[in-house]
């Protein structure tokens, strides 16, 4: 195998291959990143078994071939190339190295055989539909940060992406929960969505997944099968396992009966919770909300370091309420919203809380409140 390529084109294709890496893993060859080169073209696929990347990216290929060599020291390399520079890849099988010389920079790597490289099994998809990255991305960053982290209820470690009857009708729809918020994002259904099995894509997929959608103008091409998914564009193909769970029934979590309404600049409200939260001990970091007529009042007290107070300007005309938080969570809500103003539903200050963007009703957020 013989090659040239850009070094920027290069870094690029390697940049995703090697986040996919597992940086401590039980066998050699998942550190490697595989390389194959035919035509004017050559790949780059990376697995760590459960996610399988493939980069594809024009070159100039001298000699036809395939090899695999560490994915991260490849990208080392690469890294601390001068701008502009043309990388020269030669593969000699008989000494089983790469060389890889780039101006007056030469490197030499140790390969393992490409026989030796797993490739993920193809698998029949049910589900084929396009979708804008705009869209995708929408979905998965408004719904990530409700991800849970605890290993034992691993059906929560992903978000739920589905089909659902939304107030305009279908939705594909994503969902993450780890008992204390959830998030539910939805966007129009796609053409070819209905009937879409249901999945939990991994939290590591749906990081991995972020950085395929930079491009607005770019159609995210989306194939489901019960135990797959694929988010591909032209040049790149990301495949996952999804979880091999049951996603809870979210729906009896949502409160539809809250009728204590309170409209509030969203970033105001953010940067308040976060000055006050500032004193709070960091196990339990509770933030009282007291409201009043068009007033609503945050405080910590915090017996060991002190307390803290802010009062903020809102519309609220209900009975007097007082509710608790945890911080981290109030800050993580209030910072998926995009418009002006957020409204929070209450009900009581035993019961879940409902937030949303203004009117809109396409991104719902349920936080379990605290006591204070």
């Amino acid at each position: 195998m013989k090659l040239s390529i850009e070094r920027g084109t290069l870094l690029k294709a390697l940049a995703q291959a090697q986040s996919v890496v597992e940086r401590r893993n039980t066998i050699p060859i998942l550190a490697n990143v595989l390389i194959e080169a035919e035509g004017a073209q050559v790949s780059f696929r990376a697995t760590d078994l459960d996610i399988e990347v493939v980069d594809r990216a024009a070159a100039m290929v001298e000699r036809a071939g395939a090899t695999t060599v560490s994915a991260v020291l490849l990208h080392e390399i690469v890294r601390k190339l001068p701008d502009g520079a043309l990388v020269n890849l030669t593969e000699d099988a008989a000494s089983g190295r790469l060389a890889i010389t780039a101006g007056r920079s030469s490197f030499n790597l140790a390969t393992l055989p490409r026989e030796d490289f797993p490739v993920m099994a193809t698998s029949e998809y049910s589900s084929n539909f396009s979708a804008p990255a705009a869209v995708l991305r929408r979905l998965f960053d408004k719904a990530k940060f409700a991800i849970s982290t605890e290993e034992t209820r691993y059906y929560l470690n992903g978000v739920y992406m589905h089909t659902a009857t939304g107030d305009a009708g279908a939705v594909l729809r994503c969902v993450a929960t780890d008992g204390h918020r959830l998030a539910r994002i939805d966007a129009p259904l796609p053409d070819g969505a209905a009937g879409m099995p249901g999945v939990i894509v991994p939290r590591k997929t749906v990081n991995e997944l972020r950085k395929l959608l930079d491009d607005d103008e770019a159609q995210i091409a989306v194939s489901v099968s019960e135990t797959k998914v694929r988010f591909a564009t032209p040049a790149i193909m990301l495949t996952s396992k999804v979880i091999d769970g049951t996603f809870p029934d979210y729906t009896r979590v949502i409160p539809t009966g809250n009728t204590k309404r309170l409209e509030v600049d969203a970033s105001e409200f953010a940067k308040a919770v976060d000055r006050v939260a500032t004193v709070s001990s960091e196990r339990s970091r509770a933030v009282k909300l007291a409201l009043d007529e068009d007033r609503l009042v945050l405080s910590v007290n915090a017996p060991d370091s002190g307390a803290a107070e802010e009062e903020l300007a809102v519309a609220y005309s209900d009975e007097r309420l007082e509710i608790g938080f945890n911080a981290k969570y109030l800050l993580e809500i209030a910072s998926q919203v995009d418009r002006e103003n957020a409204v929070f539903l209450f009900n009581s200050s035993g019961d879940p809380t409902l937030m949303r963007e203004g009117n809109d009703m396409s991104a719902v957020y349920v936080v379990m409140p605290m006591r204070v």
